[in-house]
């Protein structure tokens, strides 16, 4: 029966997992058939007057954006999902010849390292600082803790972006903004490593201090609301150590940091296109800046459906983790 109402459980996620996803496909297609001049038309006639055949021209668009033009619109559609489904994403309009899907690997492969050191980095102290400031509430530096949570919560990313570029690239730099150095040979090496560090130090800390508040007053208020249950007062009575007790808090209060965590992963890739705009970072973010200002429609698609993806894709992990790593939750009446 439990593993019955698991399954079940499981498939309805998926199931609304990709429902969600379709509806953001086809938000996607009529996005572009939408926009002033159909930019799909525009190209077909483009390719007419350069002298290429019908056929040509059709092939060359389908190519670059992914679905034949002419054809009725429920068959663009039709092709368009297709092509979604065999990973092709056309082929970039600014970089003639390079698929959508290469562009964007190379751009994923940027960002993911960079949302992973910011976004481990802050889950980390703010769990940390976060029990200190729930244990020494009444003191200093209790107060002192939750007021710089508060203020760093406060602060948006592309603000904590212009503030780290600021005082540490323009009036004092100590770092580097944009692509790694093209010279260097990329490697283990030393120069390499180096290089690529002092570029990505800046966007992570950006992440990082963004995100840290949040962790750091989630944290503190889960292990305040842990240590007023009555579990812990019964674990006191019964005297077992302060080691013990303390095992079971910690326990029971990052629970609700695993679906914070993993959500971050999924929303730092939309917060990306502030940061990596402000420190010239080659991720996914400076990559749909440049797609937008370039008018590059397949790349710019591309980028906006692999962003949504993946918050949709945190979004279950979230809820997937949460039901198995805490027994308590209950589904449809039912334990799971």
């Amino acid at each position: 029966m439990r593993m019955m109402a698991n399954l079940r459980y499981l498939a309805t996620s998926l199931l609304r997992a990709f429902l969600t996803i379709w509806v953001v496909c086809t938000f996607t297609f009529f996005l572009i058939k939408l926009m002033p001049g159909d930019p799909l038309e525009t190209a077909y006639e483009n390719l007419l007057m350069q002298g290429k055949t019908p056929q040509q021209a059709r092939a060359l668009t389908a190519s670059i954006y992914g679905f034949m033009p002419n054809g009725s619109l429920l068959q663009q559609y039709g092709d368009y999902l297709i092509q979604l489904v065999h990973g092709n994403f056309g082929t970039s309009i600014t970089a003639e010849g390079i698929p959508v899907s290469r562009e964007l690997g190379s751009a994923v492969s940027w960002t993911v390292g960079l949302v992973l050191a910011g976004v481990l980095t802050s889950a980390a102290l703010g769990v940390v600082l976060g029990v200190i400031a729930a244990i020494r509430r009444d003191t200093r530096l209790g107060s002192g803790l939750t007021i710089l949570g508060s203020v760093l919560h406060g602060i948006p990313q592309y603000v904590m972006a212009l503030i780290l570029v600021t005082f540490l690239t323009v009036k004092f730099p100590l770092f580097s903004t944009g692509p790694v150095d093209g010279t260097l040979e990329p490697g283990f090496n030393a120069p390499y490593v180096a290089s690529l560090l002092s570029h990505a130090v800046l966007p992570a800390s950006a992440f990082a201090l963004s995100s840290f508040g949040g962790y750091l007053l989630t944290m503190k208020s889960s292990v305040v609301s842990v240590m007023g249950d009555d579990f812990i007062l019964a674990a006191e009575v019964r005297g077992l150590s302060r080691r013990r007790i303390f095992t079971y808090i910690a326990h029971n209060a990052v629970l609700p940091l695993f679906t914070v965590l993993t959500l971050s992963l999924g929303f730092m890739f939309g917060g990306s296109v502030f940061i990596e705009n402000a420190f010239n970072y080659p991720g996914m973010g400076q990559l749909l800046i440049s797609s937008v200002g370039q008018r590059d429609y397949p790349v710019m698609n591309g980028a906006f459906l692999l962003i949504t993806v993946a918050v949709i894709v945190a979004n279950l992990l979230a809820d997937l983790l949460y039901t198995a790593i805490d027994p308590r939750v209950r589904r449809g009446g039912e334990r799971i």
